[in-house]
Order: structure tokens, then C-alpha cells, then sequence
């Protein structure tokens, strides 16, 4: 039987509902099986609807693909934190958002290994974590820098700890990661520059 736009019980489902299954299945799909191998009849069989629907709400993969990783990375006010807490503060936002949400994985997978989610990380990296950094960094012409280097060091521990899973970082507590990992990024986001 094909699966069809319908809810448990033969109810038409709706449009919000729809496109959220959707995204959802898309989501874990990109995460599971990379952007490469995730296909629209598998995203669509894992919503439970039919793939043209996927088709009408997103157009293509590309489209599905760009919906499935806009997200808010809900960074901390990095301004009003105190000073010499922001690194840890950092860090700990991070590692406690990969731990709750599946999408960042797929995005850092899908953005070491496609140029459409290379672009978009690339894109939250801009619009997102480049203006926290500025907020609290000594040398606003070099915010960009410090924010490069801070992100360095986030994705290093992500592909680690969340996607090549090596024993030591992906077992370790996450309070341990980040005492190891803020007295970096710490000096990235305020010491003075070199």
C-alpha cells in the first residue's frame, strides 16, 4: 500500500503537520545516510506520505535538503554572561544542542561531503555564530577570525565525539569535554591578539 497524506486512522492530515513529518524524516535520513544516498521516496516512506508530496512542499532534494537545516542554534547572549565564563558557557551550549538535536549532525555530515551543505553551514557559521563571538571579543575587526577558530574547535569535538565516534571523545562526560575544550575557546572569544 502507498503511503498517502494521512493521519493514523485515514484522516487527512494537515499542511503544517505534513511538512513538520517531513522534515522530521528528512532529518534523520540526511543524518543516518548523508545527503548522497537519502532519497525522497525513503524520506517520504519514513513520513508515512506519498513522495510526490515531498515534491509539492519542497520542489527537490536541494530544496528539502536547505528546509531540513535552517535551524536556531539559540546561542547564548555571550554578552551577558561574566567575561571568563563565556568559552565554557559556549561550549557547553554546543555539546548540550548536538546531544538534543539530530539535525546538526546531518548538517555536519552532509557539509564535509556536498557543497550544498558545506554552503549551508557556512551560512549559520555567517548569520549566527560570527555575531555571537563579536558581542564579546576585544578586537571587533577580528571577530571573524575568533569566530573561525572557535568554530574549530566546536567541530572538531562534533565529528569526534558525534560522527566518528572515537571511544575517548564520544564517551567522555560532557562536563569533562568542556573543561577541556573552554580554556581555548575562551581565548579565542577574549584574550588579546597575538
Amino acid at each position: 500500500m502507498q503511503p498517502t497524506d494521512t493521519a493514523p486512522g485515514g484522516r487527512p492530515r494537515r499542511s503544517d503537520a505534513t511538512r513538520a513529518a517531513i522534515l522530521d524524516a528528512a532529518r534523520e535520513r540526511f543524518a543516518s545516510d548523508g545527503y548522497e544516498r537519502a532519497t525522497i521516496r525513503a524520506i517520504a516512506r519514513d513520513a508515512g506520505i506519498d513522495p510526490s508530496m515531498v515534491m509539492r512542499y519542497y520542489g527537490n532534494k536541494e530544496g528539502l535538503f536547505a528546509a531540513a537545516s535552517e535551524f536556531d542554534l539559540r546561542l547564548p547572549d555571550l554578552a551577558a554572561v561574566p567575561r571568563e565564563e563565556a568559552g565554557a558557557v559556549l561550549v557547553g551550549h554546543f555539546l548540550e544542542r548536538w546531544e538534543e538535536d539530530g539535525a546538526l549532525t546531518a548538517l555536519l555530515r552532509v557539509g564535509v561531503t556536498n557543497p550544498a551543505g558545506a554552503e549551508r553551514m557556512r551560512a549559520v557559521f555567517q548569520e549566527q555564530v560570527a555575531p555571537a563571538v563579536a558581542a564579546v571579543c576585544p578586537d571587533p575587526d577580528r571577530a571573524g577570525v575568533r569566530a573561525a577558530l572557535v568554530a574549530s574547535q566546536i567541530l572538531g569535538m562534533a565529528v569526534s565525539r558525534y560522527v566518528l565516534r572515537f571511544p575517548p571523545a564520544a564517551g567522555m562526560p560532557r562536563a569533562e569535554a568542556v573543561a577541556w575544550l573552554a580554556p581555548t575557546v575562551q581565548r579565542y572569544l577574549t584574550a588579546g591578539s597575538p
